[in-house]
């Protein structure tokens, strides 16, 4: 059984992470959203066939042509005409029973063992909010409907978008219609075929966590941290700093004295921190990172490369490699009236349904000195503040 990942699309509900990023290879706890699955899937799979698009060659020199001793193919979507064309291409590299996975979404590696043991398998999870989803209709364990995104679901068994499929997915797949937004859905192929054989569904024990928009990533890396066990400190830790709980600190990494971690944090390679600043729990900080002195954090992910200067505050926050951070930056993670914090997305004012979100800085951003960003606004890979700047709107 080979494992196909879908990793063509552009996610632009999670920009400005993903604009000039594949979302698959966005780093949660130090490690790529794509590796995570993979390391899970291995063990039932003999090889893996990924599916590019956007910015195709960012994947291919980022996985390469092997992982864990097996081969890794690649066949590109040049027209994004949803996950059933997705699919579609990777046809001539697969035969027999396979394993579909979102590239974007965490998979658990017990959830993938349970349903690989069928034929033809959906992983569903009950959740209370299955409007935002596709969802489910079963009969004694199997697949009668899928039911796309509704604001009255008949069911809360959310659609999580992970399969294994005989291939005679591919033959209900050719004869499928496009649906009203344009697209050959993978769904309607999966529905073709329950009504043809049976399509078991298995449900979450493990985990599932979506990722589709930037403070997703906040809360994935959340739960990742707070399974770690195993924190091995590989770097040096001068007099005067102080570990607490579960923190893991990569090789050429210097903690400076004064500083204090409360884990669960996860700390990379080559980073230099301190003096004098303050790592609060469910933080995950990149390779080649500087965190400057009297510098506090908490609840973040901070990607490689990113410099933030001395008395800046960051809570609840996602900044992307190759940020600059002037000195005094703040950043607010909490509206006066104690609501969920809303940010735009493609126009749309989204609730986060968090009431603590403070910002997204993109890529090669910097703020000014003393910029100060109100909760929920974003910076734009690239784009930066003038000293002073209070940031009222996204900047673009």
């Amino acid at each position: 059984m080979k494992a196909v990942i879908i990793a063509a699309g552009e996610s632009t509900r999670t920009e400005p992470i993903t604009a000039d990023t594949p979302k698959p290879i966005i780093k949660i706890a130090n490690k790529e959203i794509i590796f995570r699955n993979m390391e899970n899937a291995s063990p039932l799979v003999d090889g893996f066939v990924i599916v590019v698009g956007f910015r195709k060659e960012v994947i291919e020199e980022r996985v390469g042509n092997s992982f864990d001793g097996k081969p890794v193919q690649y066949v590109e979507q040049k027209e994004r005409l949803g996950t059933g064309h997705a699919l579609m291409q990777a046809e001539k590299h697969v035969d027999g029973k396979i394993m579909v996975i979102m590239g974007d979404d965490l998979y658990g590696k017990d959830d993938m063992k349970r349903c690989a043991k069928h034929e033809n398998c959906v992983l569903g999870k009950e959740v209370d909010d299955p409007g935002k989803f596709g969802v489910f209709l079963l009969k004694d364990g199997k697949v009668t409907d899928i039911i796309e995104k509704s604001p009255n679901p008949p069911s809360n068994l959310a659609n999580t978008a992970f399969y294994i499929l005989s291939d005679s997915i591919f033959d209900e797949l050719r004869n499928a219609r496009r649906s009203e937004r344009g697209e050959y859905e993978l769904t309607d192929g999966v529905k073709s075929l329950a009504g043809k054989t049976d399509v078991f569904c298995e449900k979450v024990r493990d985990y599932w966590i979506p990722v589709g928009y930037p403070w997703h990533l906040i809360n994935a890396n959340e739960f990742i941290l707070s399974r770690m066990k195993d924190a091995l400190n590989s770097g040096v830790v001068e007099d005067g700093a102080v570990i607490k709980g579960s923190v893991s600190i990569g090789k050429g990494t210097v903690i400076r004295s004064g500083s204090y971690i409360e884990g669960p944090v996860v700390i990379g390679e080559d980073c230099d921190i301190g003096p004098n600043c303050y790592i609060r729990p469910c933080t995950s900080i990149g390779n080649r990172c500087r965190i400057g002195n009297a510098v506090e954090v908490k609840n973040c992910v901070i990607m490689d490369r990113v410099r933030i200067g001395h008395l800046s505050y960051f809570g609840d926050s996602v900044i992307c490699p190759d940020a600059n951070i002037g000195a005094g930056t703040v950043a607010a993670n909490l509206r006066h009236d104690g609501t969920n914090v809303r940010t735009m997305v493609k126009g749309k004012l989204e609730d986060t349904g968090r009431r603590k979100f403070g910002t997204v800085i993109g890529r090669g951003a910097s703020t000014g000195i003393k910029t100060s960003i109100y909760p929920g606004r974003k910076i734009w890979p690239g784009k930066w503040t003038e000293p002073s700047s209070i940031v009222k709107e996204d900047v673009r």
